[in-house]
């Protein structure tokens, strides 16, 4: 490490659907400042921008050490490649050049990259994937998504959506989904989808996926509800298991919140339905709601020094 590496910090922004979680962080990923931003999204997609940018500028300003560069995470479909936000749903944006837009108005270098998927990556080098090089992160809350590292590296795929297991087809289920199909896993296994279904049901209106857990043991429609959950992302966790042999599966998200109410039942499920596959360590998250900008702060980071290494 230099000396001018230490004396530097990057800025990491988690853009979210209600707030951005940004920090300036140093190379050693400790994080020197944290605030939280309201997203506005409700002000339409423009504003989020401008929000996002503003508040990153101000950021910098004030920051002791010379920012050297941006990471953002960014929710949706993302083309990390070519920085631009192919669809991001809860923030209104579609096709627009994040990357290239942040640089000018900032004036550094910007990294973009999935927000999940950069979860994982802050899972993998510091949380939860410690010590292993193989590993399947999935965040189950609103939604489902997945980040695959091997040898210690992010796949993304070829057009950046690598990971997107909450849109793998599920049998017996026919619910629309909101991507536009019928039938994903998100329909029954995604936090949402366990409150909604609940309620659908009979139970209490309002009741929230914690609600749900709350109940299981004493509510015959939670423990279904909550059986038919688990069973369903129990399938598609263990043809991912069989495809990928992660050495580790963490999971994390809302639904995480559930503990061993969600983790012992996924081991028994995956034990069950194995073959010839060793099943890995199935372990929680580490980093909660810090994973997304941790992560952003190690792409930022890894761009500085690729460019010192080119």
């Amino acid at each position: 490490m230099t000396h001018a590496t230490t004396d530097r910090c990057v800025l990491a922004v988690d853009i979210g659907g209600t707030g951005m979680k940004a920090a300036l962080v140093d190379a050693s990923g400790e994080l020197l400042r944290s605030e939280i931003w309201p997203t506005d999204a409700g002000r339409g997609p423009e504003s989020v921008l401008d929000n996002l940018l503003d508040r990153s500028a101000e950021l910098v300003a004030w920051s002791a050490r010379p920012v050297a560069a941006v990471g953002l995470a960014v929710p949706g479909l993302v083309d990390a490649r070519n920085g631009i936000a192919r669809w991001s749903a809860n923030v209104g944006w579609s096709e627009l050049s994040v990357r290239d837009i942040a640089s000018e108005r900032l004036g550094l270098p910007v990294v973009i990259g999935h927000d999940v998927g950069l979860g994982g990556l802050a899972e993998a080098r510091l949380g939860a994937g410690r010590g292993v090089d193989d590993l399947l992160f999935v965040a189950i809350g609103t939604g489902i998504a997945a980040a695959i590292l091997a040898g210690g590296e992010l796949i993304t795929g070829g057009a950046g959506q690598a990971g997107e297991i909450g849109h793998v087809r599920v049998d017996g289920h026919t619910e629309p989904c909101a991507c536009g199909a019928i039938g994903c896993l998100e329909t029954v296994a995604s936090a949402a989808a366990i409150a909604r279904r609940f309620v659908a049901r009979g139970g209490p209106p309002g009741t929230d996926a914690a609600g749900v857990v709350a109940r299981l043991g004493s509510d015959p429609i939670a423990d279904a509800v909550w059986s038919e959950a688990i069973a369903t992302l129990s399938s598609v966790l263990s043809a991912s298991v069989t495809l990928l042999a992660p050495d580790r599966l963490i999971i994390g998200g809302g639904l995480a919140a559930a503990g061993q109410q969600l983790l012992d039942p996924i081991r028994r499920e995956l034990a069950v339905r194995r073959t010839v596959q060793p099943l890995p360590e199935i372990v929680p998250a580490q980093l909660g709601r810090q994973a997304g900008c941790r992560g952003a702060g190690l792409i930022a980071w890894d761009l500085l020094h690729d460019e010192i290494d080119s």
